[in-house]
């Protein structure tokens, strides 16, 4: 354990494990876990990663803010919810956006949306792109809109009605004039089935790993018969290798809690 300062108030936070083995060996007697590749015939799981490079603007803003959120975090005290506004803010310019100081947000240009417009253009059959913002969401359905038609791409995120996400994900499921599903882990991530799609494209991620394994799982489920194939996209570089990373090492201490393999993973 390590002592943090937050908001005034001195709090013990988790800095590393030990002895994940033994607590593994404690919990067997209490507990029986089934996967479900186990009880379930799908298909295989294939990782993939695409890498990008920054634009100079974007490198530009990146180094800045940065910079500042350095100059902020030393020798102060800072609240957690001031940590991650940092941290959020150095993604959303790995995406292409910022939001300025007076709260409108400014567009940056990004190698990301070309990037994927070239895996879709790869991409036999069915696909889904989740993003994490949601402005990422309005851009991406307008470039396949323009590329792919209007009646290609549906949407299932935060702003999409629920009379709608019913719709568009029959869409995706039963129309062969629609290719792409395009939503966010937090609205479409959970619940629902869209196995008429083998690709699933991480746009970008989030530091959730529920809501990653959850996302995965809409197109690998009862009534997939193929083998699903996972694309992210990454900044090399960026906090995009870090929110990777961190998802990787939280897969890597669940699976050696519970006495599983270390698994393959992005």
């Amino acid at each position: 354990m390590k002592t943090a300062f937050i908001s005034g108030r001195s709090i013990q936070l988790v800095s590393g494990f030990k002895n994940l083995a033994e607590l593994s060996e404690k919990l067997k007697p209490f507990s029986y876990r089934v996967l479900k590749e186990d009880c379930l015939d799908l298909p295989p799981k294939i990782y993939m990663k695409r890498t990008i490079d920054l634009t100079s603007e974007q490198k530009k803003v990146y180094k800045q803010m940065k910079e500042e959120a350095l100059a902020e975090l030393h020798g102060k005290q800072i609240t957690t919810m001031t940590a991650l506004t940092q941290l959020m803010r150095l993604q959303q310019i790995t995406c292409g956006h910022f939001v300025a100081d007076d709260g409108t947000t400014q567009p940056i240009k990004s190698n990301r949306l070309s990037e994927l417009m070239d895996i879709l253009d790869e991409v036999e059959g069915k696909a889904i792109i989740w993003a994490h913002w949601q402005r990422d969401i309005q851009n991406i359905v307008k470039e396949i809109k323009k590329v792919h038609g209007p009646r290609s791409v549906v949407d299932y995120y935060g702003l999409t009605t629920q009379e709608a996400r019913e719709t568009n994900r029959k869409r995706l499921q039963e129309d062969d004039t629609c290719r792409f599903l395009v939503g966010t882990p937090q609205t479409g991530g959970y619940g629902i089935t869209l196995t008429a799609a083998n690709t699933v494209i991480y746009y970008s991620n989030g530091y959730d790993l529920e809501k990653r394994l959850q996302s995965e799982d809409r197109a690998h489920r009862i009534g997939q018969k193929k083998s699903v194939t996972y694309v992210d996209i990454i900044a090399e570089d960026t906090i995009d290798k870090k929110i990777q990373d961190s998802l990787r090492k939280k897969i890597n201490i669940a699976s050696e809690v519970l006495g599983e393999e270390i698994r393959s993973w992005i």
